[in-house]
């Protein structure tokens, strides 16, 4: 099954839409660190989620390896790609951070 660039793209803001407006209702959060709070907290959803996925994998991987019938190559196989495209945009998003960081740390005060 292969992905587009864009489907990934429109899925990724689709989520941090979903992620938005649910922290928004749950989280009642300081006017004058709105911005930290809300992206720690993202973020750690974020690994949180990439974490779930990756056990998964391995899990239904087990399971299939054992000879559980009720798992499927199909299962193990997809299962395992979800969990590597998260990987994959986690680890961009660490990059784009990093580069970020670097840039504000080199300008002049």
């Amino acid at each position: 099954m292969k992905v587009m660039g864009n489907d990934v793209f429109q899925q990724m803001q689709g989520m941090q839409l979903e992620a938005s407006n649910s922290l928004a209702q749950r989280t009642p959060v300081a006017p004058n660190n709105t911005s930290s709070v809300d992206f720690g907290n993202l973020l750690r959803q974020a690994i949180d989620n990439v974490n779930e996925l990756q056990a998964d994998s391995k899990a239904k991987a087990t399971a299939f390896e054992m000879g559980d019938r009720s798992v499927s190559l199909g299962d193990v196989m997809i299962a395992s790609q979800k969990s590597g495209v998260a990987f994959d945009a986690t680890v961009q998003v660490r990059n784009k951070l990093m580069e970020a960081y670097k840039e504000i740390m080199s300008m002049p005060v």
